[in-house]
């Protein structure tokens, strides 16, 4: 495989694991043990953006880059549509905060859907 095509590779599993990270626990409604997948990953997904930190997955795209020697006009598709959305202009700290906000009022809205639906239903008495 071509470094650049590792590169798109990468892109896309980065694209996967944020997509993951927003919504995977609407996994937990079908699998039990989801969560304990699922909430490391968001986890992971927050603290790279509340820290300010850079996800491995984009150190190595963009070494994979590098050695491709990505020079001149030329993209692919994947570069072209998907890396404006993993990495949008304009991120600056604030941005950040507020995609990590996403990251957990999601989760946590989803987490309590799955929370309702879990819990033991109360029988009521019967009625005489």
């Amino acid at each position: 495989m071509t470094p650049r095509l590792a590169a798109d590779a990468v892109l896309l599993l980065h694209g996967a694991f944020i997509v993951f990270a927003l919504l995977g626990g609407l996994w937990a409604l079908a699998w039990r043990h989801a969560p304990l997948v699922h909430l490391p990953a968001a986890g992971w997904a927050a603290w790279i953006e509340l820290s300010g930190g850079i996800c491995p997955l984009t150190v190595w795209e963009d070494r994979l880059r590098r050695a491709a020697g990505e020079a001149g006009y030329e993209t692919s598709f994947v570069e072209q549509h998907l890396l404006p959305l993993i990495y949008p202009a304009g991120l600056t700290p604030a941005v950040q905060w507020a995609l990590a906000g996403v990251v957990l009022v999601v989760n946590a809205a989803i987490y309590a859907v799955v929370w309702r639906r879990r819990r033991p239903r109360r029988s009521r008495p019967p009625r005489r």
